[in-house]
């Protein structure tokens, strides 16, 4: 990874304070960067709120964007989208215009923090995958009263973050990956995933593999914590179980986070921007704080980052400085007299609570070419025509098979919302408007072409608005779409 130096060969770091207690979390993580003697320097630059409110839409100015293609690597406040500003996230924003495919949440028992599952020696890390499934944020009304969401999964972004999981294992020494998707439902987005994984499983013979369904991973997750190392999984999936994972060790004021991308690396907590307790100096750093490490080791600062990691553990160990989460608000440490003590604490460690002898992890370099899956044979065997009627399965169905009539197609169903409606199977579904008329050929070994497809749209939109085609490809010999419930 390339990036910037000041003239006196300090790494050069894009700082962007953020929105909220944003700003109180950062400076105490910069305040301990730097008295750790980690060689960085800091380009502040802004995000979020301010730049919703003077009019850009992305919440990202221009000048953020150039000084993080300079500089690769990025430490930030959390960031707020406010209501009635903007389109998109600016978190969302950075982490998909820098292709940071990878989110990285640690969590691990702290000292002093008591929760129900302390001494239970939790120390796992969740590897989200960060750009890709339901996030891909491709929805639309396909009817007034149906919305729909586009779950997209890429064999190259599972590649990518699920090599990037077993190469962090390498580094951190840990023995064990689970791969956590909903494959057993959704078998071939979810299952992409599950079976990229266990192709690259093979590659790391001396790393532990299982597979494990995501609401299972839920379930011993707050059952038996302690038997996860890594976890890694899907978008979704990944955003929900981190943030179980944060509530296991005692909240998201511990739950520090990286963006990693072969680009661009960006380091922020896991909390929100908390606007209640903006300017009050009642904030717990310790994510921030936390994520700033997670940046030194990113740099190859270890021996800081280190420094910064005992000094959270022995001050935590010792309570004698609790912020609010941990003592009660009305009673607990400033924000600053927090940090102060850590910073105090620099150069001792603790007899009870270890650090992680890390290694630098090797990203996986996997281009977009590599990963393009090619086939060879492929024919589209029928198309999934969807469609908006008011009318009842038994009314449509006719209509829509006499618009196939003279065509190489036949109606072989009807689904509404994923079940079998037409032909009638005698099970009791309420319908909506939205159906999907599927047709296959008539002779089933031939490729159904472009023009038929054009052909078919044609006449069924004679008779009914339509408002989405899905081809029914077939890759060697192997169905590329799924059935509906019910449907033989």
């Amino acid at each position: 990874m390339t990036g910037a130096y000041t003239q006196d060969r300090k790494r050069l770091v894009t700082l962007i304070p953020g929105d909220g207690v944003g700003p109180e979390c950062v400076r105490a993580a910069q305040r301990l960067i730097e008295a750790s003697g980690a060689a960085v320097a800091w380009e502040e630059r802004q995000a979020g709120a301010s730049v919703f409110r003077a009019g850009l839409a992305s919440g990202v100015p221009p000048e953020t964007i150039e000084s993080i293609r300079k500089t690769r690597v990025v430490l930030k406040g959390p960031l707020e989208t406010p209501v009635g500003f903007g389109e998109k996230s600016a978190n969302v924003t950075l982490r998909k215009l820098f292709e940071t495919y990878a989110n990285i949440r640690p969590v691990r028992e702290m000292p002093g923090v008591r929760t129900p599952y302390s001494g239970r020696n939790i120390d796992l890390v969740v590897v989200r995958e960060n750009v890709e499934d339901l996030y891909a944020g491709i929805e639309h009304m396909q009817t007034p009263g149906v919305a729909q969401c586009l779950k997209l999964i890429s064999r190259l972004g599972s590649e990518k973050v699920i090599r990037l999981a077993f190469e962090l294992a390498i580094a951190e020494g840990r023995k064990r990956v689970h791969c956590a998707t909903k494959s057993n439902i959704m078998k071939l987005t979810e299952g992409t995933f599950k079976r990229t994984f266990e192709r690259i499983a093979r590659d790391y013979p001396d790393i532990e593999a299982q597979h494990i369904i995501i609401d299972n991973c839920a379930h011993q997750l707050v059952k038996r914590p302690e038997q996860f190392d890594i976890i890694v999984t899907t978008n979704m999936n990944g955003d929900i179980i981190s943030d179980l994972t944060s509530a296991l060790i005692g909240g998201l004021g511990f739950a520090p986070s990286a963006n990693i991308g072969n680009e661009v690396a960006i380091f922020e907590a896991v909390h929100g921007s908390a606007p209640k307790y903006a300017g009050k100096n009642v904030i717990n750093p310790t994510a921030v704080i936390l994520s700033g490490v997670m940046l030194l080791r990113h740099l190859g600062e270890f021996e800081a980052a280190a420094r910064i990691e005992h000094a959270i553990l022995v001050t935590l160990e010792e309570g004698k400085v609790q912020t609010g989460d941990i003592a009660g608000y009305d009673k607990g440490a400033s924000t600053t007299a927090f940090t102060d003590m850590v910073i105090a604490n620099l150069g001792r460690t603790s007899k009870r609570w270890q650090v992680r002898d890390y290694r630098p992890i090797r990203l996986p370099q996997i281009t977009g070419a590599e990963a393009v899956v090619r086939p060879a044979q492929r024919r589209t065997l029928g198309v999934d025509i969807f469609v908006e009627s008011t009318l009842a399965p038994e009314e449509l169905g006719p209509s829509i098979e006499q618009a196939a009539e003279g065509t190489p197609v036949k109606l072989k169903m009807i689904s509404n919302r994923g079940t079998k409606v037409y032909p009638p199977t005698g099970a009791i579904t309420d319908c909506v408007d939205h159906f999907r008329c599927r047709f296959i050929l008539r002779a089933p070994d031939g490729d159904l072409s472009d023009a038929a497809i054009l052909d078919l749209l044609a006449r069924v939109g004679a008779r009914h608005r339509w408002m989405h085609v899905e081809k029914l490809p077939i890759f060697d010999g192997e169905n590329g779409f799924t059935l509906a419930q019910g449907e033989d």
